[in-house]
């Protein structure tokens, strides 16, 4: 057993007095280890926060759906932001302003139709018995060594093959796809280093280098459209008009991140929360043994299980949008052009939404968590990361119950995206 708590805990006044100061751009350290105090600080005190830069925080499940809700006045369009973040001819900048989830309509519309065409219910569903197969394959793996680490050795691999399949990623070229997608996803933290800036950059531009020979070779040979999505986002047409070629593989680059880090996170964090909180992962077993000749009874299980574990750790914490034209939030008046960040790990905390939020309840039944987002934003491949959740973290309890974290694991340490970069544990 663990000497100390996975997730220190932080007193009131500390909390508070991160809150007092709050500013993305200067966060202290034991922040980034639990985060949550000072949320519920800042959602009881000052739940639309104005920042040192001049944006707004909220930190309130009501305010961030109203947001949400309203894509007509709040924009998800990056070129305002990310231009003195980036430099306007940068890799990071041509990407994140290109890519699906920092857009609006209509680019957004045909890409996301694009993208969720190839995602149905059907296709989802036919991925399921490879997916088992592969999981298997990582726990034969670990049943070999003893042990392992959670994150190296399973939480990353499984989305990486995943999302490299439904792309037609060759198997002897994935190797790179994981330290690319955390360069430049972490260029998205509040502040990035020269460093991180630099290596987001060469990430980017050695990632396109590699989708424009894919591109070119599946032009050649189209592969199925209902299965394969880089053929459906090279051959689909929206509305009588294709992808450009920088949308396409800009998308590309999107469609591998999104899918392999927070998927990550979420088998990761959840695998780690059930270390955290023993008491609630007794009961996921219990149930789980009580449904074992129940298919779909055990599915609805881990289903709510998955849903409440990424509620209580998300993958992602942050969102951001800009005021279009001068508008409300929770009886504030932003301006136009107000820049507005919005906390998904605090609103998933909140009382007023969810009872007894600072508890892991695993059987919780309603569960209207924004881990996905809402709205038009709305994550597209929820349904399959809610299926990676299911199989990786239901297979590996039946499989290794009496796991156990042999050494602290290592957090991100990242504001924007919550997860744990090691945490070797063994198998009993």
């Amino acid at each position: 057993m663990l000497k100390d708590p996975i997730t220190p805990p932080m007193s009131a006044a500390r909390a508070h007095e991160i809150a007092n100061a709050f500013d993305l751009r200067a966060l202290p350290a034991d922040f980034l280890t639990n985060p949550y105090p000072v949320y519920a600080a800042l959602r009881e005190h000052e739940p639309v926060r104005h920042m040192p830069d001049g944006s707004v925080f909220l930190t309130r499940h009501a305010d961030l759906v109203a947001v949400y809700r309203d894509a007509a006045t709040f924009s998800s369009d990056k070129h305002v932001e990310f231009a003195p973040k980036y430099g306007a001819d940068s890799p990071l900048f041509e990407h994140h302003t290109t890519s699906l989830v920092f857009n609006d309509p209509p680019l957004h519309t045909r890409v996301r139709k694009l993208i969720m065409g190839a995602l149905t219910r059907r296709a989802i569903a036919d991925m399921e018995p490879g997916l088992v197969a592969l999981v298997d394959s990582l726990l034969d793996r670990i049943a070999a060594q003893g042990g392992g680490d959670l994150i190296e050795d399973f939480a990353s691999a499984i989305p990486v093959e995943i999302i490299g399949n439904l792309l037609g990623v060759p198997h002897q070229d994935r190797d790179p796809l994981r330290n690319w997608s955390l360069a430049i996803l972490g260029a998205l933290e509040p502040v990035v280093t020269p460093e991180q800036h630099a290596l987001g950059n060469r990430s980017v531009t050695e990632m396109l280098d590699y989708l424009r020979s894919l591109v070119a070779e599946r032009r050649q040979r189209p592969g199925d459209p209902e299965r394969d999505v880089l053929t459906r986002l090279i051959q689909g047409e929206v509305d009588g008009e294709k992808l450009s070629e920088v949308e396409l593989l800009q998308n590309c680059i999107f469609l591998l991140n999104a899918g392999h880090e927070t998927t990550t996170n979420l088998i990761g964090n959840g695998l780690i929360l059930l270390e955290e909180f023993p008491a609630a992962k007794a009961g996921l077993l219990t149930d789980l043994q009580a449904t074992a000749r129940d298919a779909a009874a055990q599915e609805q299980v881990l289903t709510l299980a998955v849903d409440e574990c990424l509620r209580f750790e998300s993958s992602n914490q942050l969102g951001n949008r800009r005021v279009l034209k001068a508008t409300q939030v929770g009886g504030v008046d932003l301006p136009e052009g107000a820049l507005v960040t919005l906390c998904i790990g605090a609103a998933n905390r909140d009382p007023a939404q969810f009872p007894d939020p600072e508890t892991l309840d695993l059987r919780r039944a309603t569960n209207k968590h924004l881990a996905f987002g809402f709205g038009i934003h709305q994550c597209a491949g929820l349904s399959l990361a809610r299926l990676e959740g299911r199989i990786a973290i239901g297979r590996f309890l039946q499989r290794f119950p009496d796991y156990q974290l042999s050494a602290a694991p290592t957090r991100g340490g990242r504001a924007r995206f919550r997860g744990f970069l090691n945490a070797p544990f063994k198998i009993g």
